[in-house]
C-alpha cells in the first residue's frame, strides 16, 4: 500500500534533472480535502513547482471538519482512522503522536458505539422499555451471522438470486426475519421485538454506508469494500490535524481558498486553439505565482514541449479569472459530479464515464451533537438505540418529511465525559437528513428531546444546553458525505470514473465494447468519445484525472482512500514526466 510519505528522491535524480532542464508543466488541483492535499504535496516533493491548488471554500480539509468547542474538538465530518495495518492515515498520525485507540478488536462492524471500548448499547423502544441483554445479543448474533453472508457475493462470486433484488438491505431483512420466524423457542413477543431490531440495524447500516437506504446497495459487490485489519482510532485533538500535517509540505501560495470552479475546458490543444469559449490570458496577464517552490523570474509558459502549442486544459473559474494547465486534477465529491457534470466539463464527458457517475451512489449522513448540563444515562451506556416496535413488518427506510425524525438510528454516548462533557452524538442518513438540515436548531434539539423522553421513559429529560450538526446534503460544494456501490452498480464504475481523459485508443476501444453491452441507459447522446487521433494532431495525455474517495476501488468511502487517490493521480504525473525528461535534451 501507498504511504503518504514521499521516498524522498534526491534532487539529482533524472527527474529533478529533467524539470530543471526543460521547465515545468502547469497542474491545477481542485479542491484541497485530503486527495488534493495528497495529490498536491506528492507533485512538489517530487519536484513539480507549477502546482495550484484551488478550493472552493474558504478553508482545506474538505469532508473533514473539526469544530472547536471551548476546550473540546466535535467532528462533524470524518471521526475514525479506521484501521491501522498500512493505512497511510494511521502512519502519518502516530508518528506525530495523534492517536487515541478506540476498540480492541482487530476489525469491527459497527455494531456497537466506537467512541468507547467499555460499556453496552442500550435497545430502547419508542414505548419507552429497555430489551433485555439477552434478547439483544441473540439477535446481534444472529444479524452478525446473516451480514457476513452479503461479503460472499463479491469475494466467492456466488450468484445473487431475484428474489434478493442485488440488494444488502432486502437481502439482510428477509434473511433474519425467516430464521426470526422459524426459531421454535422464542415467545412471539420476543419475535416480535427481534422483528423490530432488523429496521434499527439496518438504519445503522444505512448510516454507515451513507445511502438513503441500505436497501440501494449493491449485494453483488458490497464485499468488494476492503477493511484495513487493526484497531479503530480517533484523534483527540481533531482530525483537522491530519489535513494540516499534509499541508504543512505545501508553500502557502499554492493554495488559493474561496476560488470554486465554473468549467474545466479540455482537450482545447487538438480540437480548437485556445478555446472556442474562453480566450485564457497571456503570460503578461496570467498572475499564477510560482513563488517559493519556482525559479525565480521564470516565464510560465517558459519549458512546454512546444511553445507554439495551446494549453490543452484552461479553468475558468466562478469569479472569471481563467486559469491555463496541462494538466487538472480534479477531487471534487461524486455528489458534485452528480449535479454539475454537464455544466462543469467542456466538452462533455464521456459517455462511459456518465454512465458510471449516475450508476455508482452517494448519500448524506449526518450528526447531530446534543450537551446536556447533567447525564441521564448510567454510566454502562455507551449508546442509546431506537427500536419502533410498529416496524417490525416494515420493508421501507423511507419516511414522509413530517416523519424524518425516525430515521434517527440512536445516539453515541461520547467518551469519555472528562474530554467532552455530557454530549450525546446522533446519527442521520438519506433524504430524512436533508429534511433535518432544513429545520432550524431549535426545532432539531426539541424533537430530540421528545424523542429521548420517549424511548428512555423518562419525562424529566431536559432539552440540551448546546446542539451541532452537520449538513453536508446541502453544502453545495459536497452535495452528500461519501460513496457506496448502488445497486446496478460495480467496483468496475469506479475504475471508469477514475480513468484520466482523455482516453487512449486502448481504452477508446474498451470503451465501445463495454457500451454496447449495457444498452438503454438514459444518458445524454451528444458526448463525444475522446481518443489519440492522429487526424486530430498530437494529444497530450491525462489532461483530466480524477481523485476522491468514490475513485478508489477497495477503499470508497474512507480517509485513507481519499488520500491515496490523490498520490495515485501524482504518481500517473510522476512517472509521465519521469519517462519524458529521460529521452535527454
Amino acid at each position: 500500500m501507498q504511504s503518504c510519505e514521499s521516498s524522498g528522491d534526491s534532487a539529482d535524480d533524472p527527474l529533478s534533472r529533467g524539470l530543471r532542464r526543460r521547465g515545468q508543466p502547469r497542474v491545477v488541483v481542485i479542491g484541497a480535502g485530503l486527495a488534493g492535499l495528497a495529490a498536491a504535496r506528492a507533485l512538489l516533493e517530487q519536484g513539480f513547482t507549477d502546482v495550484t491548488v484551488l478550493e472552493a471554500s474558504s478553508h482545506i480539509g474538505g469532508r473533514v471538519q473539526s469544530v472547536r468547542l471551548g476546550d473540546t474538538t466535535f467532528e462533524l465530518g470524518a471521526t475514525w482512522i479506521h484501521g491501522s495495518h498500512g493505512n497511510p492515515i494511521y502512519q502519518l498520525a502516530e508518528a506525530n503522536g495523534l492517536l487515541e485507540e478506540t476498540t480492541d478488536g482487530e476489525r469491527s462492524v459497527g455494531r456497537i458505539s466506537l467512541y468507547s471500548k467499555n460499556g453496552v448499547a442500550c435497545y430502547l423502544t419508542n414505548r419507552g422499555c429497555r430489551i433485555p441483554k439477552d434478547v439483544v445479543e441473540e439477535f446481534s448474533d444472529l444479524y452478525n451471522e446473516v451480514y457476513n453472508l452479503t461479503q460472499e457475493f463479491f469475494r466467492h462470486g456466488k450468484p445473487v438470486n431475484a428474489e434478493s433484488q442485488n440488494s444488502v438491505g432486502v437481502f439482510t431483512r428477509e434473511k433474519v426475519r425467516n430464521r426470526i420466524r422459524d426459531d421454535p423457542d422464542d415467545t412471539e413477543a420476543t419475535k416480535r421485538l427481534k422483528l423490530a431490531m432488523i429496521q434499527q440495524y439496518l438504519k445503522v447500516e444505512s448510516c454507515e454506508s451513507s445511502s438513503h437506504s441500505i436497501d440501494e446497495v449493491s449485494l453483488s459487490a458490497f464485499g468488494e469494500w476492503t477493511e484495513i485489519p487493526g484497531a479503530h482510532h480517533i484523534i483527540p485533538s481533531g482530525f483537522m490535524r491530519v489535513v494540516e500535517l499534509l499541508a504543512e509540505g505545501i508553500p502557502p501560495h499554492v493554495i488559493q481558498l474561496g476560488k470554486p470552479v465554473r468549467c474545466i475546458h479540455w482537450d482545447q490543444a487538438s480540437a480548437h486553439p485556445r478555446g472556442p469559449e474562453i480566450e485564457p490570458r497571456g503570460e503578461g496577464d496570467h498572475n499564477h505565482d510560482t513563488g517559493e517552490g519556482g525559479q525565480s523570474g521564470e516565464n510560465p509558459q517558459q519549458g512546454r514541449w512546444d511553445e507554439d502549442e495551446p494549453w490543452p486544459v484552461v479553468v475558468e473559474c466562478e469569479d472569471c479569472e481563467v486559469i491555463p494547465a496541462d494538466h487538472v486534477i480534479v477531487t471534487v465529491s461524486l455528489g458534485v459530479l452528480k449535479r454539475q457534470y454537464t455544466s462543469f466539463f467542456r466538452p462533455c464527458l464521456p459517455t462511459e464515464k456518465v454512465a458510471a457517475i449516475h450508476r455508482l451512489g452517494i448519500g448524506t449522513t449526518d450528526k447531530i451533537f446534543l450537551e446536556f448540563e447533567e447525564p441521564f444515562w448510567g454510566p454502562e451506556c455507551n449508546s442509546l438505540q431506537f427500536v419502533w416496535e410498529d416496524e417490525a413488518e416494515s420493508c421501507t427506510l423511507t419516511y414522509p418529511p413530517e416523519l424524518w425524525y425516525r430515521k434517527i438510528c440512536g445516539f453515541d454516548v461520547l467518551y469519555p465525559p472528562e474530554r467532552y462533557g455530557h454530549v450525546l452524538s446522533g446519527w442521520i442518513c438519506g433524504e430524512e437528513a436533508l429534511v433535518m438540515e432544513r429545520c432550524d436548531d431549535e426545532a432539531v434539539a426539541e424533537i430530540c428531546t421528545e424523542m429521548l423522553r420517549q424511548f428512555t421513559g423518562n419525562p424529566n429529560i431536559p432539552k440540551p444546553r448546546r446542539i451541532l450538526r452537520s449538513a453536508w446534503g446541502s453544502n453545495p460544494y459536497f452535495r452528500g458525505s461519501y460513496s457506496y456501490t448502488q445497486v446496478g452498480s460495480s467496483g468496475a464504475d469506479v475504475e471508469k470514473l477514475a480513468k484520466p481523459l482523455p482516453y487512449t485508443e486502448s481504452s477508446k476501444t474498451a470503451h465501445r465494447s463495454s457500451t454496447k453491452q449495457q444498452p438503454g441507459h438514459l444518458l445524454p447522446s451528444k458526448c463525444p468519445e475522446q481518443s489519440l487521433d492522429p487526424s486530430r494532431g498530437s494529444i497530450k495525455p491525462m489532461q483530466v484525472l480524477f481523485s476522491g474517495e468514490a475513485t478508489h476501488r477497495k477503499y470508497y468511502s474512507t480517509t485513507h482512500g481519499a488520500l491515496l487517490s490523490g498520490q495515485r493521480e501524482a504518481a500517473r504525473l510522476i512517472e509521465m514526466y519521469r519517462d519524458l525528461f529521460q529521452q535527454g535534451p
